[in-house]
Order: structure tokens, then sequence, then C-alpha cells
């Protein structure tokens, strides 16, 4: 018998498309979808959806949902809009990029209506990278509108 702490699962993620079992697939597998190597991801190769694994990771932990082409297609775009973003925020508070970002991300969440916590661009789905997209160039533009007022949000 095992004695201490319970040893948690392997992950397995399931696809949110179809809700098969994703596979584990690697650089040089026929599968993969990459021509470079990425790393491994967890793919379900029917729905052509996918997502990596946490760097360093030993037990192929995912980093969020399975995500299909439009999936991935409107985190780019959400990437792309909150980028700027952090990066005003790093000269502005003179904080490193990774609190920036954190920050960001709590903002965005709790604006969308997502547990902030939990909140990253990994777990989102469709439905709400559309939102926090809309939210972050809604902000700009009311940040354009009123350049006094940007200096002073609590970000």
């Amino acid at each position: 018998m095992r004695v201490g702490r319970p040893v948690k699962p392997l992950p397995h993620p399931n696809c949110d498309y179809c809700g098969a079992p994703a596979t584990l697939t690697r650089a040089g597998d026929e599968a993969y979808p990459y021509r470079d190597d990425h790393g491994p991801l967890w793919m379900c190769a029917e729905c052509q959806a996918w997502i990596g694994i946490f760097p360093r990771s030993t037990r192929n932990v995912p980093l969020g949902r399975l995500a299909d082409a439009r999936l991935r297609d409107l985190k780019v775009k959400l990437h792309a809009a909150l980028e700027p973003l952090v990066q005003a925020k790093v000269r502005r508070d003179g904080c490193n990029v990774f609190e920036a970002r954190s920050k960001g991300m709590k903002w965005l969440a709790q604006t969308i209506g997502v547990e902030p916590d939990k909140c990253s661009i990994h777990t989102l789905d469709a439905d709400e990278c559309e939102r926090a997209i809309a939210v972050v160039e809604h902000f700009e533009q009311e940040r354009g509108q009123h350049p006094s007022d940007s200096a002073s949000d609590e970000r």
C-alpha cells in the first residue's frame, strides 16, 4: 500500500468539438500539424483541434482547451490586441511583462465574466475570445478619445 500524498491521474483532455479523447502527438508523427518541432501537442486529428503542453511538463499537462482553426485565429487576434496594453503598462508602471500580462488577464476575465484565477487565453472558448477582443478594442477606443484618463486606469 502506498503511503503519502495521492498521485493525481495523468491529464487526458477530450476534444471540445466531438468529445473524442485527444492523443499526444510529437514532431515526426503523421498527425503532427507543424513542419517544425513546436513541442508535444494534445490533438484531435478528426477535428484538427490541438493544444500544446506546459513547458518542462513531465506529465504532459495541456495548456488549456483544444482549439480548432477558428479558435486558434481568435487567440492570435486576442494576443495581438492585448500585447500593446501589456507593453504600455510595463512602460508606465515599470513592472515586468509577466506581471503586466497577469494583471491584464485578470482585468479582462472580470470584464467578460470569467473566473480570474483560472483565466488564460488558452482556457477561453471562441465566444469568450470574441468578447475579450471587443472589450480590448473598446478600451483602446475609449483611451484614444480620453488620453488624460488612460494614465489613471487601475489595471
